[in-house]
Parts: structure tokens; C-alpha cells; sequence
């Protein structure tokens, strides 16, 4: 489950499109922006939290250009940070928590939220999280054996990670590419429904990638289009 943590009630954010951050993974940023330079300089300055929030796009024209979050975000810690000789960085930020976005505190010369903890809850007994999770580790092994260029190590590792809940938000992103799923799967707090989503969305995923080898043949890649 979600580590227990003090959270600040107000934290820095970055507002990103089609980007989701899950507690205990680890996302790699490359800050180059001014406004976002100075974030990093008083994060790393202090407690080196900030959040990552995706960028709500249904609410783009209500808000008038305001770069409005998504309701449910993540707060990370930096790990890791290397400036460049250009003023840049690449840093490595490591979800904690998931948070509620309550309010935007203030813009300039960063923007910063008010934020709530967010716990999840089971949703089922541990022995039926554990089946779904079993159940997962095998559809994502059959969907890399199916996908050219699947991410067995990625399969492999997962394996390894006992805990259903924290398997499905590793494995949701490092595996999952749709970004409204991925949202969806941040948002909710019901680990075995989270675990069911994403199932759902796996077994569609193999459905697909089984129905393009039937209709591929034997032909390479790029003649599909002639079977």
C-alpha cells in the first residue's frame, strides 16, 4: 500500500500533457523552462517535494489558457539531480503519495497547490488482490511476447513486486500508453478495481496485437495492408 507520510498542505507543480506520476516509481525530467529552473532551485533548497500533475485538456478553453490540472495528482522527491552547463537539469523525482488538487495557491514564478492526501483501500481481500496481481503478471508477459519490442526486463521486474498495489501502479506506468487510462487508474482508490481496469485493458490490448499476427501472416511489417 501507499506509504503513510506528513504531506505540506501546499506544494510546487509541474502541469504536463498526457503525463501521469505513481507512488514509488521513478520518472526522469529534464527541467528547462525559467519558471521551472527557479522551482527546482527552492525545492532543492528545502524539502525537495513537488508534485506532477497532468494537464487537464477538457478544461483548457474554460480556463482560458491557465493550464488547469487534472483533480489527482502525485507528489514526488527528488532522488536525484544533475545541472548542465547550460542551466538546465535531468532529474529523477520518485512518487510518494497520491494527492488531491484542492486549489492553485499562486502562478508566479511557479505555480503551487493546495493538496490533500489520498489513501487507497483494498476494495477485496488480500487473497483476491493477490490473484488478480498474478493474473496481470501473465497478461503483461503474453502481451510482451506478442508486441515486437515488448519490455520483457520490465516483465521480469514485475515479478518480483509482491504487493498488488504497488505492482499495478508500477506496472500502469511503465506499461500503460494511454494517457486517459493512466489518469483514470491514478484516480482511483480502490486497489481491486484498479487492478480489474487494467486487466481489462490488457486483455484488449493482446486481443488486438493476436488479431494483427492472424492478419499478418507471414508477411513482414510493412505489408500487413496486402494480406
Amino acid at each position: 500500500m501507499e506509504m503513510e507520510m506528513t504531506l505540506p498542505d501546499e506544494v510546487p507543480v509541474m502541469t504536463l500533457p498526457g503525463t501521469a506520476l505513481f507512488p514509488q516509481a521513478l520518472m526522469p525530467l529534464h527541467i528547462f523552462e525559467p519558471r521551472y529552473r527557479h522551482m527546482l532551485r527552492d525545492v532543492l533548497a528545502s524539502d525537495r517535494l513537488f508534485a506532477v500533475a497532468g494537464l487537464n485538456s477538457d478544461q483548457i478553453s474554460e480556463a482560458g489558457g491557465m493550464e488547469p490540472p487534472h483533480r489527482v495528482a502525485a507528489v514526488g522527491i527528488i532522488r536525484a539531480c544533475q545541472k548542465n552547463d547550460n542551466g538546465t537539469s535531468n532529474l529523477l523525482l520518485q512518487g510518494l503519495c497520491r494527492v488531491e488538487v484542492l486549489s492553485i495557491a499562486r502562478d508566479e514564478p511557479y505555480r503551487r497547490i493546495r493538496i490533500r492526501a489520498l489513501a487507497s483501500q483494498a476494495g477485496a481481500t488480500d487473497l483476491e488482490n493477490q490473484a488478480l496481481r498474478r493474473e496481470l503478471a501473465r497478461l503483461i508477459k503474453l502481451k510482451s511476447r506478442l508486441a515486437a519490442g515488448g519490455s520483457d526486463e520490465m516483465a521480469a521486474f514485475l515479478k518480483t513486486v509482491d504487493d498488488p498495489e504497488a505492482f499495478v501502479d508500477l506496472a500502469a506506468f511503465s506499461l500503460c500508453e494511454d494517457a486517459s487510462l493512466k489518469q483514470e487508474l491514478l484516480e482511483t482508490l480502490d486497489v481491486h478495481r484498479r487492478l480489474e481496469l487494467f486487466g481489462h485493458r490488457l486483455r484488449f490490448d493482446i486481443g488486438q496485437l493476436k488479431l494483427r499476427h492472424r492478419l499478418q501472416g507471414r508477411l513482414p511489417d510493412g505489408r500487413i495492408s496486402d494480406n
